[in-house]
């Protein structure tokens, strides 16, 4: 796993893009993106909600590819619910099974939780390295 500090949109051209993500619909079945990467994901590809969101009906909150470079990686149950490290351990492997699956040399992550999630980097890292290798970068925004 490598780290940096960045803009994680300069690289959707050079690899797959992750966007931390909940499980919850709309009333018309859409995912809600509440914050930060997922909101800037939603607002450049408007399609997305209607897409995850039949996704998360029929299968559940879990990772998915979304087309267009980008993959989900849920991190808690509820926009309004704190992040829960049980499930950004549980996204941390499905991504790397679906990174292999696919064969993705560059996944681009942002720190999960850690912005407007409130959780602390040192204790989210640890959940990440042992899924996480060399083809995975996790990016933090410049402050």
């Amino acid at each position: 796993m490598l780290e940096t500090v960045g803009d994680i949109w300069e690289y959707i051209s050079a690899g797959i893009i992750a966007i931390t993500t909940n499980g919850s619909l709309t009333g018309n079945g859409r995912a809600i993106f509440g914050r930060g990467v997922a909101r800037q994901a939603s607002r450049r590809y408007p399609q997305l909600a209607e897409k995850l969101g039949t996704l998360l009906a029929e299968q559940g909150s879990h990772v998915f590819d979304l087309g267009c470079g980008i993959v989900t990686f849920p991190v808690e149950e509820t926009p309004w619910s704190l992040p829960d490290l049980r499930i950004i351990a549980r996204s941390a492997q499905e991504l790397r099974a679906l990174a292999d699956i696919c064969g993705w040399q560059h996944i681009i992550v942002p720190r999960p939780g850690c912005g407007g999630g409130g959780l602390a980097w040192r204790d989210v890292r640890p959940l990440l390295e042992p899924w996480f290798d060399e083809r995975f970068i996790v990016i933090s925004q410049q402050e």
